[in-house]
C-alpha cells in the first residue's frame, strides 16, 4: 500500500478520502468514470434521436411486425455492444476481475429490467384496446411514455442508491415487497383489471371535460360553447396519463429488483435505461402476438419471487450474479416456450 487515494482498483471511486462522513462517498463508489458517463449519455441521446425522428418520424402508419422486429434487434445489439465496450474499458483500466464482475452485473440487470418491462407493455396494450386507440395513433403516447420512464427511473435510481447507502435494512423491505408482489402477480395472473372502475380514470373523467371521440394525435382540443372556447381533453390524453402512471407502478417494482444484483449507480442506471430504450419497437412486436405469451406473467412473477428471496438472504448468503443470470434466463425462456406450446395446442 502506498497510501494513494483514490486506490486504482475500482477505476472510479470516492471523490474525497474516507473520513467521518461517508454517505456521499459511498454513493459515488462506482466504476462510472466521467468518460463512461459521457459515453453513456451520448449513446442514449443518439438512440433517442433515432427512435423519435427515424423510427417514430414520418406519417402516421401501422408499424409492421417485421419493422418492429428489426428495430428490436437493433436496440438489443446496441445494448450488447455497450456491455462489451464497458468490459473492454474496465479490463484495461481496472483489471479482468472487475471487468468480468461489472459486465455480468450489467447483463443480469438488463435482462431483469427488460423482462419486467414486458409486463408494462401488456398494460399499454390493454389501455390502447380499452380506449380503442388505433395502432397508427399510439406512436405519440408511446414516445411520451418512454421519455417519462427514463426521467422517472433516473430520479428513483439515485434516490434508491442514496437510501440504501444510508439505511441498509431497506434491502430487506425491498426484498419483502418484491416477494409479495411476485406472489400477487402469480395469484392474479389470469384476472383482467377492471379499467372502467379505475379510481384514477374515474377522477379524470370527473374533473376534466373529455371528448367522445379522438381527434388525430391531439391531446387537447377547443370547442366553442356559448360564444366561448372551452378546452376538452381527448381519450388519447386519458391514455397518456394512465401510461405514465403505469410507468410509476412498474418502476417501483423493477428498480428494487436490480438492487439485488448491484448498488453501483452506473450499472443500475445504464442497465435500466438500455432496457427501456426501444420499448416502442418491442411493443409493436408484441402487440400482434400478445395472446401467444399467456404464461409469461407466471414467469415474471417467479422472477420477482426469486429476486425478493435473494435480497432477503443478502446478509446470510449472497447468491452469485452468474447464478442469478442463469435462473432469470431459465425462468423467462421456459415461460416463453411453454406459452408458445400452449398456443399451438389450442
Amino acid at each position: 500500500m502506498t497510501g494513494q487515494w483514490p486506490p486504482p482498483i475500482l477505476g472510479v471511486v470516492p471523490l474525497r478520502p474516507p473520513g467521518r462522513h461517508q454517505s456521499l462517498e459511498k454513493i459515488l463508489e462506482t466504476v462510472g468514470s466521467w468518460g463512461l458517463w459521457a459515453t453513456f449519455f451520448g449513446v442514449v441521446l443518439a438512440m433517442l434521436a433515432i427512435d423519435l425522428f427515424v423510427v417514430g418520424g414520418g406519417k402516421q402508419h401501422r408499424v409492421s411486425v417485421r419493422e418492429a422486429g428489426i428495430w428490436t434487434v437493433i436496440w438489443i445489439t446496441v445494448s450488447a455492444l455497450f456491455a462489451a465496450g464497458l468490459w473492454a474499458y474496465l479490463d484495461h483500466t481496472a483489471g479482468r476481475a472487475v471487468a468480468d464482475q461489472k459486465a455480468l452485473e450489467f447483463v443480469t440487470g438488463y435482462l431483469i429490467e427488460k423482462s419486467l418491462a414486458v409486463d408494462n407493455l401488456f398494460v399499454w396494450l390493454m389501455l390502447f384496446n380499452f380506449f380503442a386507440i388505433p395502432m397508427e395513433l399510439q406512436k405519440r403516447v408511446l414516445i411520451y411514455g418512454v421519455l417519462g420512464a427514463i426521467v422517472l427511473r433516473t430520479v428513483m435510481i439515485f434516490a434508491g442508491v442514496w437510501l440504501i447507502t444510508q439505511f441498509h435494512w431497506l434491502l430487506y423491505v425491498f426484498g419483502a415487497f418484491l416477494l409479495i408482489t411476485g406472489i400477487k402477480m402469480w395469484w392474479f395472473a389470469d384476472q383482467e383489471p377492471d379499467l372502467a372502475s379505475n379510481p384514477l380514470l374515474r377522477w379524470l373523467r370527473g374533473h376534466l371535460k373529455v371528448t367522445d371521440s379522438l381527434d388525430g394525435e391531439r391531446f387537447v382540443v377547443f370547442r366553442e360553447e356559448g360564444g366561448k372556447l372551452v378546452r376538452y381533453v381527448t381519450p388519447l390524453f386519458l391514455v397518456l396519463v394512465l401510461v405514465e402512471f403505469s410507468d410509476i407502478i412498474f418502476a417501483v417494482d423493477s428498480i428494487p429488483a436490480i438492487f439485488a444484483i448491484t448498488t453501483d449507480p452506473f450499472i443500475v442506471l445504464t442497465s435500466n435505461i438500455f432496457a427501456i430504450l426501444g420499448l416502442r419497437a418491442m411493443y409493436f412486436l408484441l402487440a400482434d402476438m400478445a395472446d401467444r405469451f399467456a404464461l409469461l406473467k407466471y414467469g415474471l412473477s417467479m422472477v420477482l419471487i426469486f429476486i425478493g428471496v435473494k435480497m432477503l438472504l443478502i446478509d446470510i448468503y449472497k447468491i452469485p450474479v452468474l447464478f442469478s443470470l442463469g435462473v432469470v434466463a431459465a425462468i423467462i425462456g421456459t415461460s416463453v416456450i411453454l406459452s408458445l406450446r400452449q398456443t399451438r395446442q389450442r
